[in-house]
C-alpha cells in the first residue's frame, strides 16, 4: 500500500469515527418549557430546577426542560390552562387558582387538621391514585403536593381570639376563603404573587398561609403577628402537570424514567415543605415576629366554626354526581392512619 492510499484510508477511518461519536452521544430530541409562579430564589423553584436537571441527566440528554420561574411564562392563575393549551409544556401552580373546575379535588383543601406538609403531600397523592378524578384528565399529572398548616398572619393587629378577627380583610384563595369567612373575617381572594403588595398597601390586613411564607415570600416584612390556629388549619393543592400531547409523544422508556423521578420528587417536596416551615418560624422569630398560641378552648372554637364547610363540600359534590363523601372519608381516615 503506497503512502497516498494509506493517507486516504486513515481519513476514512477518522471520518467514520467522528460520525459514530456524533450519533452515539446524547441527543436533545425534546425541548420542553416549565412554568411556575414561585420566584427563582424560593426553595420550591430550586427544587423544580433540580427536577429539570435530573430529567436531562437520566434521559441522557434526550429531554431538556427549561424552567421559567416567577410567572414569567404564564401568570399563577393561568398556569394550568397554559399547560392545557400548550403555552407551556409543564406547569407548577395551585389548583384553587382555577375557580369552579376541580370540585372533587377540593377535598384536599378542606380544614382537615393536617399536621405538616409531608403528611398533606402524601395524602394528596394517595387521593389521586385512589380516585383518578376526571377533572384532571386534560393533562398528565406528574405529581401533587401540599404546604404545611395554613394559619393566620396579620400586619398590625394581633389576633388572640375570634372577636379580634371579625371583619378583618384576609387574603385567601380557594377553600381558604370559606375558612376566613366562617371565622368572621372578610376574604380577599388573589394569587400569592400579588399578596405582598396587598399587605403592604392595606388592601389586605392579613393572610392565611403556611409559616414558610414569612421567609420564602418575605412576608415578615409586611406582617408582625402569626396566630397558631391549628384547629382550623388547611392546606392547598399544588400541581405539577404536563401537556398531554407532549407527554404522549415521549418514548415509553423516557416516560418510565420521568415517572420514577416524580416518585422521588414527591418525597423531596414533602420534606422541603416541612423544612421550610421550620426555617420560616426560626427566621421570623429572629426578626422579632410574634407567634400567638391559642388556648385549647379557643382553638376548639375556631375549629368548630369550620366544620360546616365539610358538610357543604359533601352536598355540593353530591349534586354534581361526584363521590365527595367517599373522598372526604378517605382523606380523614388516611390522616388518622398516617399521623407522620
Amino acid at each position: 500500500m503506497n503512502r497516498k492510499h494509506l493517507s486516504a484510508l486513515v481519513g476514512w477511518f477518522f471520518a467514520i469515527s467522528l460520525l459514530l461519536t456524533a450519533t452515539s452521544g446524547p441527543v436533545c430530541a425534546v425541548d420542553l418549557t416549565y412554568s411556575t409562579f414561585f420566584p427563582a430564589t424560593h426553595a420550591h423553584a430550586k427544587l423544580a430546577q433540580a427536577w429539570c436537571d435530573e430529567v436531562a441527566k437520566r434521559t441522557n440528554g434526550q429531554v431538556k426542560v427549561n424552567l421559567f420561574p416567577g410567572g414569567t411564562l404564564t401568570p399563577a392563575d393561568q398556569c394550568y390552562d397554559g399547560v392545557v393549551k400548550g403555552i407551556s409544556d409543564i406547569g407548577f401552580a395551585v389548583l384553587s387558582y382555577v375557580k369552579g373546575r376541580f370540585w372533587l379535588t377540593e377535598v384536599i383543601d378542606l380544614p382537615l387538621g393536617i399536621k405538616n406538609g409531608a403528611q398533606a403531600t402524601h395524602m394528596a397523592n394517595a387521593y389521586y391514585d385512589k380516585f383518578k378524578p376526571k377533572e384532571l384528565d386534560d393533562v398528565k399529572v406528574l405529581y401533587l403536593h401540599c404546604h404545611g398548616p395554613g394559619i393566620l398572619h396579620t400586619c398590625k393587629k394581633p389576633v388572640e381570639k375570634l372577636e379580634d378577627l371579625k371583619g378583618m380583610k384576609i387574603r385567601t384563595t380557594g377553600t381558604a376563603a370559606k375558612i376566613a369567612a366562617a371565622l368572621g373575617a372578610t376574604p380577599v381572594a388573589m394569587p400569592q404573587p400579588e399578596t405582598y403588595d396587598a399587605l403592604q398597601k392595606g388592601v389586605a390586613e392579613g393572610v392565611l398561609g403556611p409559616i414558610e411564607i414569612l421567609k420564602g415570600w418575605k412576608f415578615w416584612e409586611v406582617t408582625k403577628y402569626t396566630t397558631l390556629n391549628y384547629g382550623s388549619d388547611y392546606t392547598i393543592t399544588f400541581f405539577h402537570v404536563m401537556n398531554k400531547k407532549k407527554w404522549d409523544a415521549l418514548p415509553k422508556d423516557v416516560q418510565k424514567t420521568i415517572d420514577q423521578i416524580d416518585k422521588e420528587w414527591i418525597e423531596k417536596t414533602a420534606k422541603t415543605w416541612v423544612d421550610i416551615d421550620v426555617e420560616g418560624k426560626k427566621f421570623a422569630e429572629e426578626k422579632g415576629h410574634k407567634f400567638i398560641p391559642l388556648s385549647k378552648e379557643e382553638d376548639a372554637r375556631w375549629a368548630g366554626l369550620t366544620k360546616p364547610i365539610l358538610a357543604e363540600y359533601v352536598k355540593t359534590t353530591k349534586e354534581k354526581g361526584l363521590p365527595g363523601e367517599e373522598a372526604l372519608k378517605f382523606c380523614q381516615e388516611w390522616l388518622k392512619n398516617n399521623p407522620e
